[in-house]
């Protein structure tokens, strides 16, 4: 009888950043050689663009990033440099600043998107629908904000 193993948390978590950092490489490549960016920099762009007046707080773009406030300043600087997004301040609160995607922006965000849908689309060649709704939705749940609880105490 051949026993198969059981991959425990850890080792799904660890298959999950390998298979993260096998995506972005694969975005990073075709996206710098056609466009000249990273997928990072794909990633600002669509938050922007999909957000209310294609502007966000900066505070709230790094929320979605997943990046701290001096992170998101760290990516907007070379985006800003090339024109692709610009800032913007806040008229009533002059501590609040906007990051704005400009319509250079734009125009590369729609052509991106177009390689990233073809590079999507080769590396999800032969997934059902049915196992590509599910891997969405859990992907969903674990890019929800932590919990205290679920937060182990530091030792």
């Amino acid at each position: 009888m051949v026993t198969i193993p059981t991959l425990s948390s850890t080792d799904f978590c660890l298959r999950l950043a390998r298979a993260h950092a096998a995506f972005v490489r694969r975005f990073d490549v075709a996206l710098g050689n056609h466009h000249g960016i990273s997928f990072g920099d794909f990633q600002v762009l669509n938050h922007l663009a999909r957000a209310e007046g294609g502007r966000l707080r900066r505070v709230d773009l790094a929320e979605r990033l997943g990046l701290s406030a001096s992170g998101v300043t760290r990516t907007l600087l070379p985006l800003e440099k090339i024109g692709l997004v610009t800032r913007q301040p806040d008229p009533s609160d002059a501590r609040v600043g906007f990051a704005v995607v400009t319509a250079v922006g734009a125009e590369m965000l729609v052509n991106a998107t177009v390689t990233v849908d073809l590079v999507s689309g080769d590396l999800l060649r032969g997934v059902a629908a049915d196992q590509l709704d599910t891997m969405t939705a859990l992907l969903a749940r674990f890019g929800a904000p932590a919990t205290p609880a679920a937060v182990p105490p530091s030792r």
